[in-house]
């Protein structure tokens, strides 16, 4: 019924079509309230709204489909891909470096950790969308950054995350 372009394009950019949607809901309801309690109801859903399209349009920015090769996985902080050529897992509080690969064709997120050697993982994977709540969770991680780069056309590695502190050197007692 509709197009596949359409589709991906929708779900891309889900979570802000929903915030707008409940905007224009939140709208409707505070412009024709009868009370304060549905003026009120009306108000939080525009902020429910606008806060959710903020968040979808970060999400959506980062997305870049899902044609590319392998599956990322993330569960219970640990990150894991599967590739045709490598693959390998991760966990998120061994994570040391997060770098944007920008020779690679498609771009390849570099996730260098203690565990091993560095993950490469194409920005384009099956579910790579999930690295972005990853990614966030990271101490002081700055997510417009990391969006800034990918929406950058550059060659080489974009370094976007360093573990500093004690916190780099853990212990085991």
């Amino acid at each position: 019924m509709i197009r596949p372009e359409a589709r991906a394009q929708i779900m891309r950019w889900r979570e802000a079509l929903i915030g707008v949607g409940l905007v224009a809901i939140g709208l409707a309801i505070a412009w024709g309230a009868l009370g304060w309690l549905t003026l009120t109801f009306g108000a939080l859903l525009v902020v429910l709204g606008v806060v959710l399209a903020g968040i979808g349009l970060q999400r959506g920015r980062f997305r870049s489909g899902e044609d590319g090769p392998g599956i990322v996985e993330v569960t219970e902080r640990q990150l894991s891909y599967f590739g045709p050529l490598s693959g390998g897992v991760a966990a998120l509080d061994d994570v040391t470096g997060v770098a944007l690969d920008g020779s690679a064709r498609p771009k390849h997120w570099r996730i260098d950790h203690d565990g091993g050697p560095a993950l490469f993982i194409p920005v384009t994977a099956a579910g790579a969308d999930r690295l972005f709540d990853a990614f966030a969770g990271l101490p002081n991680f700055d997510t417009s950054a990391m969006l800034r780069a990918l929406e950058r056309d550059h060659e080489g590695l974009a370094i976007l995350w360093r573990r500093h502190g004690p916190e780099s050197h853990r212990r085991l007692h």
